[in-house]
């Protein structure tokens, strides 16, 4: 297909110009006259080499964020609750979004239901972009006849995750920026102020030195001769820990870190909690099968123990058995949520329940991050303290030193001197 750049009027009169491909001038002039649209003039155009997708090599690379993709979802769902057609829906959409890489993916969504596809099987071609999830609950809404309510659950659940995240992120914020800025401090002051102490004291005729100054002085010139060691290790540490975890034994050995190491784990093991409680809750009032709801929330809970318990209760659920109990044998999830689960199987009501698990478990993450935040502080602050104490320690038992060699000398020599007047 062809590039066109295209000058419309809307019907407020507005102008509006954009580019899209099309097989030709004919079909695209059908195609934005048939959106509403008043076609002034349609002239191909030279675009960037593009691959099959429509989009270009900078498009791929720049990034769709998660509360772009919540604003999408929630305009979507609005323009569907007001009776808007699925295609002009699209084109309003492309022409709302700023990030490029969205909009491109957009109008080709918007080309394929053109095609006589439908919106989930147009979404599934960027499974990048779109989750498992999306493309569950948009494919539940189309089949139930309900993608307005469908695309609102989609928003909703969207922006929670949105603001999980966000909260997550920002308790975690303070003492990563506390931790570089120690990490700046000391090798500021190991590189720039150490060297010049330490010419001082031997110029002085200092030459034991106590161990703790010993110590800050290889760190000294450690850091001053051999710097791009200290790169080079934190590099290796991070990638033979990146590629570690992409393994099955590295990724299910850090899982099992994330849940059980202190003060973090309970934080983490209560989100993964909460975003299984919420994803699951969505797909049952969304109207998606129980074996492929479970399935899809297997692979939203980024955490291999707990998506081998989801999978192990979804072989159960297949052969008849309840939710509940292969769950709870499972020891990842606690009584409370096991037994809401059950109830809500037994009176029906399970996706209500889940949606009380996630809301609770929630709120138990906002108290547990102040918490966190609370703790951390006075943490980082002895930790800043105990640096610089170390560092003062280093660099003035040296200084001491000489003041009482020097006061010792200056002892003898008047000693020495009264006797001999005498």
């Amino acid at each position: 297909m062809a590039t066109y750049a295209y000058v419309v009027r809307d019907q407020t009169g507005t102008l509006r110009r954009g580019t899209t491909e099309a097989e030709n001038e004919e079909v695209l002039g059908r195609r934005l006259r048939e959106q509403g649209f008043q076609v002034n003039e349609i002239k191909a155009s030279r675009a960037r080499k593009k691959n099959a997708s429509g989009l270009t090599f900078w498009d791929n690379i720049q990034r769709i964020k998660a509360h772009e993709l919540a604003i999408f979802f929630r305009q979507f769902s609005v323009m569907q609750d007001a009776g808007v057609s699925l295609v002009r829906s699209m084109a309003v959409l492309s022409e709302q979004t700023q990030n490029t890489r969205l909009r491109k993916i957009i109008i080709d969504i918007q080309r394929e239901i053109e095609a006589g596809n439908s919106l989930s099987k147009s979404m599934s071609k960027y499974p990048y972009v779109f989750s498992n999830l999306m493309i569950g609950l948009v494919r539940a809404g189309e089949v139930g006849g309900v993608l307005e309510e469908t695309m609102q659950r989609l928003s909703t659940f969207v922006e929670k995750d949105v603001a999980l995240k966000r909260k997550v992120k920002s308790a975690m914020s303070y003492p990563t920026v506390v931790l570089v800025l120690a990490t700046g401090i000391v090798c500021g002051i190991c590189t720039f102020i150490v060297p010049t102490f330490i010419k001082l004291f031997k110029d002085l005729g200092v030459a034991d030195f106590p161990t703790i100054t010993t110590w800050l002085m290889d760190f000294s010139e450690f850091l001053l001769n051999d710097w791009y060691w200290c790169i080079a290790i934190v590099v290796g540490i991070k990638v033979s820990m990146t590629l570690f975890g992409r393994t099955r034994v590295g990724a299910r050995i850090f899982d099992w870190i994330k849940i059980r190491m202190p003060a973090l784990g309970p934080l983490n093991h209560k989100v993964a909690l909460a975003r299984f409680a919420r994803t699951l809750g969505t797909l049952m009032v969304s109207g998606v099968p129980i074996l492929q709801a479970m399935e899809t929330v297997a692979n939203t809970v980024s955490n291999s123990q707990m998506m081998d318990a989801i999978m192990e209760a979804r072989a159960r659920i297949r052969e008849g058995d309840r939710i509940g109990e292969p769950l709870k044998k499972s020891g990842l999830f606690p009584p409370m949520v096991v037994h809401m689960i059950s109830i809500g199987e037994e009176s029906g009501a399970l996706d209500q329940m889940l949606a009380k698990v996630a809301d609770f478990y929630e709120e138990e993450v906002d108290a547990s991050l102040a918490q966190l935040a609370a703790a951390i502080e006075p943490i980082m602050i002895v930790l800043l303290g105990g640096i610089v104490l170390f560092v003062l320690i280093a660099l003035w038992m040296p200084i001491i030193q000489v003041i009482s060699s020097l006061s010792g000398s200056g002892g003898d020599s008047n000693g020495g001197s009264n006797g001999g007047s005498s």
